[in-house]
């Protein structure tokens, strides 16, 4: 099973290459003459027999198996062959290029795995898409090496030399994942403060904090080994795990949560190490030394401060300098661990016959100090009972020595008395340390039932040697500072790239050191209850026993066994905290998710962690100034808890969703478990802090916020995509079941962008006035259209997608994009509005700029695209929002000052234009501005009846508007609009010309030009105008400007204007205004008549298109009148004709409409109502 089979056979018998004369190979001939072409060799590959080892062999064409393998003969190493050793030579071995397990190697392998005419019907993907044989020779030698501290402390020592070829991980379960998770488990707090919890919450208490915690744990490992096991985890842990199933913003913010945890972590160690040292072996290293009781507290503050820097520096120097030397320490320290734990279990067996001799002295039923005094009596008798003298106790309650001396009121009612501190195993304290008794700072501890007789005057106790609590006690406080003793299950994962089957060990490996954990804790809850006194485990700091580690007291054979072994373990714990922390930092800093903390991704040539480390040991700092570990243990609880709950919730979502890729190996978990879990963590942040939870909370909050707006975008498959997806799906479907309501409705865009040649935007601001109008509420989706097939325009389409998606965040315009490839822009249009959008999100209206190049004539299809685009909104039912004179409009950055928005509201077709003005003032470009509703009044209309019902309505609309109502009358339809229509008919005719062969164009043009020459003659009877129009036109597009220059002429010429000055407009109408209107416009008949005769060509006109032209030129009059200097300017779009046949005709009433005006936006409703004054 060891050989590697060979993966292609080689000639027509499928015969393995040899070196005896009836190989084909060796036929084929390989003289000194042969003139063979090496390129024309193929090789061939054998599949060693060691891994990853490729032989790879040539052919000549010659040969048979020659012929049969040319397919691959490109794949050929030039050189690799000699002509004058034969037709068979090895080009050379090695191992391939591989950047990926999963990837297949294009640079090394393509052609060389692959070329048998078996396969040659797959020749075609070769390129992208690997072989079996291959993908499973990749996988079969895929190693995943953690780049942690031993290779960096190799590359250190080899430094200079030829780099050591790095050995496969070996680690198993036990030595990999086991003892590593035991020894962060068990640490300072089982040493340092579980006795004192056992005494103040009682044995029950305690095991349910015990329970809760440990069930915590356990929930989450269980949850972390489905996650682990779900595919290969690289080294980085928990922040791996967290980022790749939640996403880069919570594996971020997490992440960081855990690396501060970690950190603190460190914190709490090192003050555990101080207290250790200053407290139990060496007391008098103390340099701040208290004069009074009161200064106890605070020079023990200053003291830890000052030691834990110095320890701090020392213990980032060895970081520093060689991670190596903590690795190696590392069994060293675990050694003392389980030692000491050990020496526990033989101090308890010990207990049960022969106790430890630790007499506690109490007076009355108060704990009493036992450093000051060797005797626990008041008096004693010298001299064989001759002399009573007093003692050392004596001195410390009165104030002389002599027996007549004033004494504390307490001291003289109540006697002392011994009691043994370690009473055993069967002693029965155990019923007494049953129960829970907490109390405010500075409550003394007593002995519960026995004798006292109180004093009248207590104020003088707190400077007494009495044993008293140093802080307030409660059950949420033990289960912050408890907490930190169950972390360190994460040990394991973070080793997952030294492990040999890290997916069978991690979860066999965490779960088993958590029951092993559970059950110490468990037992020595109980076993503590059992054999010590408990006003001894109420004293934290060991006052009692003469200052012994309370702990250290039951231990065989000497409490100095738990003393220094503890110091060792708070050590080693401090040193890994600050080795694994940095790394931490560093693999976020180099996931590129957080820019602020690139920085720390760098480090020494050999990647250790140097400004990483350095900002830890500063962090670290910062809770070693807090000089106290009942302070510093709620902090890093909040820290590793936020960890934890996230898993669960990652473990949870990832079931939930049953994405394809959720197979973990580890079944025995389920999402209630992880819900379970996660509930418990939440409840465990706040039972023991709840301001620190709502900090905590705060924190990764921030960074999460932070990491979506700065960050960068990782597409890592995670969970939280998959719920998105999910979300969405369940909230399109129900948007499906009808449409929605007035008052929701909004407009959701889709925005139809033209792009020049270099596939830019051409209008970037109609993104910007996109921006302003939905200021990032609803959805739009930006649409463009490349003409053209897919196949041949899928790289262009790519590009333009990602310009158009560079522009829109260069303008801030969140929405989707879609570029179509389509075989002419009409239809790209036509499918985009037709299919873009998703269910119940699709949109409802549609932007688009004014075609500005369809006068021109040379692109035909524009003005046709445009007004089709303006038919197929209508008979979709979408509004359609045209912007004449975009480039024109503010970009987001400008700042309208005062000004006004003004809406000439014509026709009601919905509500649009009473809306869109509200939304565009909702941003700051436009807030500054005031919006105006303009309406026009017929003649039969009361005006001033119509202004108020307007005001009325607006007001019911919540809208703040000024109203005016302008009146327009049946006017005369003057020459100026006549002539304005003969020259659109002309221009008309001439464009729809525009496809005819030049034969015809030029017969057609000259004809149209005969016809305008004559017009002219006759309109100014004889007289030649001003030159220009006896030029020779060599083209019909020269002819179409032509004609459009003279209409904008006429237009503007004086003696033309004076036929077409506008009629007065009245603001109120009256009967005698009516009857005198009437009269003028019967006289006026007689005045056309005579037009006519003027002007005979004017009587063959369209009257439609004349009457158009007048309500065109009319309205343009009026909205020039009274909105020239408008910001903007809002108007009903009128609908195309029905018939194709005048589409130019509609554009140019549309130009006249909007002529002179600088921003315009040209509304068509959807017909549906959009907006509503009910609530």
């Amino acid at each position: 099973m060891t050989d590697r089979f060979v993966v292609v056979p080689v000639g027509k018998d499928d015969e393995a290459p040899s070196g005896d004369s009836d190989d084909p190979i060796a036929g084929s001939g390989g003289s000194e003459g042969d003139n063979t072409d090496p390129q024309d060799a193929v090789p061939i590959l054998e599949y060693s027999r060691e891994p990853n080892k490729y032989v790879s062999w040539q052919l000549t064409p010659g040969s048979e198996a020659g012929e049969d393998a040319k397919l691959g003969q490109d794949c050929a190493e030039p050189g690799a062959m000699d002509h004058g050793q034969g037709s068979r030579r090895r080009a050379g071995d090695g191992i391939p290029k591989e950047s990926s397990p999963f990837i297949n190697n294009t640079d090394n392998d393509t052609g060389t795995l692959y070329d048998r005419k078996n396969m040659a019907l797959f020749e075609e993907e070769m390129d992208s898409n690997p072989m079996v044989s291959s993908l499973l020779s990749n996988l079969a030698n895929y190693t995943n090496l953690t780049q942690g501290v031993i290779e960096h402390e190799e590359e250190d020592d080899n430094e200079g030399q030829k780099k050591k070829t790095v050995k496969s991980p070996q680690m198993g379960t036990f030595m990999g994942v086991y003892l590593p998770c035991l020894q962060n488990i068990l640490g300072v707090i089982l040493f340092l403060r579980l006795t004192w919890i056992v005494g103040t919450a009682g044995i029950m208490e305690s095991l349910a904090i015990v329970s809760m915690c440990c069930t915590c744990t356990l929930l989450t490992a269980i949850s972390m080994s489905a996650i682990a096991t779900n595919g290969v985890v690289p080294a980085g842990g928990s922040y791996y795990m967290i980022s790749r199933s939640l996403g880069p913003e919570f594996g971020g913010a997490v992440g960081l949560c855990f690396y501060l945890g970690t950190t603190f972590a460190g914190s709490m160690y090192i003050l555990g190490t101080i207290e250790i040292l200053l407290t139990y072996i060496m007391p008098s290293a103390a340099i701040f030394k208290a004069e009074e009781k009161e200064q106890e507290a605070e020079a023990l503050l200053n003291n830890m401060r000052v030691y834990g820097t110095c320890c701090l520096a020392l213990m980032a120097l060895v970081v520093f300098v060689g991670v190596k030397y903590v690795n190696k320490l590392a069994l060293v320290f675990l050694a003392c661990v389980v030692l000491s734990i050990l020496a526990i279990y033989a101090g308890v067996i010990k207990t049960t016959f022969d106790p430890p001799n630790f007499p506690v002295c109490l007076l009355g039923n108060r704990t009493l100090k036992n450093h000051n005094f060797d005797k626990c009596l008041k008096t004693e008798e010298v001299g064989n009972g001759t002399m009573t003298m007093t003692t050392r106790l004596w001195k410390l309650f009165c104030n002389s020595s002599e027996l007549t001396a004033a004494c504390d009121k307490y001291f003289e009612l109540n006697n002392v008395t011994t009691i043994q501190g370690i009473p055993g195993l069967v002693s029965g304290v155990i019923s007494e340390n049953m129960w829970g008794s907490y109390g405010p700072a500075d409550v003394l501890v007593e002995k519960k039932h026995f004798p006292s007789v109180p004093a009248a005057d207590s104020s003088m106790d707190t400077n007494l040697p009495y044993v008293s609590n140093d802080i307030a006690t409660f059950f949420t406080l033990l289960v912050g500072i408890y907490f930190p003793s169950v972390t360190g299950i994460m040990a394991g994962s973070n080793r997952s790239g030294d492990l040999r089957d890290a997916q069978r060990s991690i979860p066999i490996g965490t779960i088993l050191a958590i029951v092993t954990t559970s059950l110490i804790y468990i037992s020595c809850v109980v076993l503590f209850g059992a054999c010590i006194e408990g006003v001894v485990l109420r004293d934290k700091y060991g006052d009692s026993v003469k200052g012994n580690l309370v702990i250290g007291t039951l231990s065989w054979p000497s409490p100095w066994v738990i003393v220094i072994g503890s110091f060792f373990s708070c050590c080693g714990a401090g040193l890994q905290s600050l080795t694994g922390a940095p790394r931490l930092l560093q693999a976020i800093a180099r996931d590129g998710i957080v820019p602020f903390l690139e920085v720390f991704g760098h480090g020494k040539a050999n990647g250790e962690p140097t400004w990483a480390l350095l900002l830890t040991a500063a962090i670290c700092e910062s809770g070693i100034l807090i000089a106290s570990l009942d302070a510093v243990a709620p902090i890093l609880s909040m820290f590793f808890l936020m960890c934890y709950l996230f898993v669960n919730l990652a473990c949870a979502v990832q079931t939930l969703l049953r994405t394809p890729n959720w197979r973990p190996r580890f079944k025995f978990y389920h999402w209630a478990l992880s819900f379970l879990g996660m509930s418990l963590c939440l409840s465990l942040m706040f039972i023991s802090s709840w301001f620190y939870a709502l900090v905590a909370m705060v924190i990764a909050g921030c960074i999460y916020k932070y990491i979506e707006y700065r960050g960068a975008e990782k597409e890592w498959g995670d969970g939280i995509r998959g719920l998105s997806l999910n979300a969405a799906r369940y909230a399109l479907m129900r948007l499906e079941e009808a449409p929605p309501h007035t008052k929701n409705w909004r407009p959701q865009l889709l925005v139809l962008l033209n792009l020049d040649s270099e596939l830019a935007v051409k209008h970037p601001r109609l993104l910007s006035l996109t921006t302003q109008l939905k200021a990032g509420k609803g959805l739009t989706i930006v649409g463009s259209v490349l003409e053209g097939t897919y196949l041949t325009k899928g790289l262009e389409a790519k590009r333009a997608d990602q310009n158009i998606k560079s522009t829109m965040s260069t303008e801030r315009t969140k929405g989707f994009c879609h570029v179509v490839v389509s075989s002419n822009m009409r239809d790209g249009f036509s499918h985009l509005i037709q299919s873009a959008g998703l269910g119940g999100m699709k949109h409802n209206s549609v932007l688009m700029s004014w075609p500005g190049s369809w006068k021109q004539g040379v692109d035909h299809a524009c003005l046709t695209n445009f007004v089709e685009t303006v038919r197929e909104t209508t008979a979709a039912h979408q509004a359609l929002l045209v912007a004449k004179n975009v480039d024109n409009f503010p970009a987001n950055q400008d700042r309208l000052n005062e000004g006004t928005v003004d809406v000439w509201w014509i026709v009601h077709d919905g509500g649009m234009l009473m809306l869109l003005p509200f939304l565009l003032r909702q941003h700051k470009v436009w807030r500054k501005c005031k919006m105006r509703i303009f309406t026009v009044a017929q003649m039969n209309d009361n005006s001033i009846q119509m202004k108020k019902d307007l005001q009325m309505f607006l007001y019911h609309l919540r809208l703040d508007a000024e109203v005016e109502v302008v009146e327009m009358h049946d006017s005369d339809i003057s020459a100026f609009t006549y002539e304005k229509t003969l020259m659109m008919e002309q221009r008309s005719q001439m464009l729809k010309q525009i496809h005819l062969s030049r034969t015809e164009q030029e017969r057609e043009i000259q004809s149209i030009t005969d016809e305008s020459r004559s017009s002219i003659r006759r309109k100014t009877q004889g007289r030649e105008r001003a030159s220009g129009h006896g030029q020779r036109i060599s083209a019909r597009e020269d002819e179409a400007q032509l004609i459009h220059d003279r209409n904008t002429a006429a237009h503007d010429s004086p003696s033309v204007r004076s036929d077409a000055t506008p009629d007065r407009v009245h603001m109120t109408w009256t009967k005698e205004k009516m009857f005198s209107e009437r009269n003028r416009n019967r006289e006026a008949s007689v005045g056309v008549r005579d037009l006519f005769s003027m002007k005979p060509e004017w009587g063959n006109l369209n009257q439609s298109n004349v009457r158009r032209m007048h309500t065109a030129v009319k309205l343009n009059e009026v909205v020039l009148n009274k909105s020239q200097e408008a910001h903007l300017v809002m108007l009903n779009m009128p609908g195309p004709p029905k018939h194709r046949g005048g589409d130019e005709n509609y554009m140019e009433f549309l130009e006249v409409l909007v002529e002179g005006l600088n921003r315009v936006l040209l509304v068509r409703g959807g017909g549906r109502e959009v907006i509503t004054i009910y609530s």
